[in-house]
C-alpha cells in the first residue's frame, strides 16, 4: 500500500484529497495554488463558527462519527463535508438559511485548504480529512437542530447562551 502525505504544495496537497479521502480537488488557478471541490461525491454544509463548535460537540455527544471540518477564519464560519444524502427541499433550504446556514449540494464548489493559503486566515482544518469518511448530511442537520433547540431550551430557562 503507498502512503500518500498530506503535501506541502498545492499539486501534492490535491493528491492527498484525492486519493486518501476520495475527493475529486483540483487546484485552480494553477498560478494562485487555490483548491477547489466540485460538489458530487461530498457536499458542505457551511454555518457560523460558534454553532460549528456546537455542532461538533452535539455529535461527538450523540457518539456520531465526525468528518471533516474547516474553519474559515476571516468569516468565522465552519464548513462540514458530508454524503450527499439531503434531499431537494426547498423547506429544508430555507429553513437551514434562516439559521445562518449555506448548504452547498450537486453543482456546487467549496475551496479547501491549500499551502498556497496565507497563514491560517483563509481556510485551516478543524479535523482534517484522513479517509474517505464523511457523515451523513442528515446527521449534520440534526446536530444543528438539536443545538438550536437547546439554545432556545436554555433561553426559556433564562440561562444566556454562550
Amino acid at each position: 500500500m503507498v502512503q500518500v502525505l498530506f503535501g506541502n504544495t498545492p499539486l501534492s496537497r490535491c493528491a492527498y484529497y484525492r486519493q486518501v479521502c476520495d475527493l475529486p480537488a483540483e487546484v485552480d488557478p494553477p498560478q494562485v495554488g487555490r483548491i477547489v471541490l466540485r460538489m458530487g461525491v461530498a457536499w458542505a454544509v457551511i454555518m457560523p463558527a460558534t454553532l460549528g463548535q456546537d455542532v461538533k460537540v452535539w455529535m461527538q455527544r450523540h457518539h456520531h462519527a465526525i468528518g471533516p471540518i474547516m474553519s474559515h477564519p476571516r468569516s468565522k464560519r465552519w464548513t462540514y463535508l458530508t454524503q450527499p444524502d439531503l434531499p431537494d427541499d426547498i423547506t429544508l433550504f430555507a429553513e437551514m438559511f434562516r439559521l445562518n446556514v449555506s448548504l452547498v449540494c450537486a453543482g456546487g464548489t467549496v475551496a479547501l485548504p491549500s499551502p498556497a493559503d496565507q497563514g491560517t486566515t483563509f481556510r485551516s482544518w478543524v479535523v482534517r480529512p484522513a479517509s474517505a469518511f464523511r457523515p451523513a448530511g442528515s446527521v449534520v442537520v440534526a446536530a444543528i437542530r438539536g443545538c438550536v433547540a437547546e439554545s432556545i431550551a436554555r433561553r426559556k430557562r433564562g440561562i444566556a447562551y454562550a
